[in-house]
């Protein structure tokens, strides 16, 4: 089940990755980062199916959607210029703390 949650985590972090490509493509107009967007979301979207044959949906889709979201926001803000106010750090650390607690609640799996 470990390797189950190693692999949602890297989907998320894909799933970061294929957000900022989909921004940096410009509608799909420029070739690497389209490029990138689709080999970020094929992986994100294989490792998240793999793992949900162990894990249960609830938590593992909002762990693979939390910590996309809150990557992106934050690379958003680190390398995009986007802006940086404490409502939006604090929805972060909200999403993150959600996330943490849905997994604390207990995914035991199949």
């Amino acid at each position: 089940m470990a390797l189950a949650w190693l692999l949602v985590v890297v989907a998320g972090f894909l799933e970061t990755g294929f957000a900022v490509c989909l921004k940096l493509s410009h509608g799909f107009t420029r070739l690497w980062p389209t490029i990138a967007f689709c080999s970020f979301a094929l992986g994100s979207f294989g490792l998240l199916t793999l793992s949900l044959k162990k894990l249960d949906v609830g938590p593992a889709y909002a762990v693979w959607t939390g910590i996309g979201a809150a990557g992106t926001a934050i690379y958003g803000m680190a390398f995009l210029g986007d802006v940086v106010s404490t409502l939006k750090l604090v929805s972060i650390s909200l999403v993150i703390v959600g996330v943490i607690g849905l997994q604390l609640s207990g995914s035991g799996g199949h």
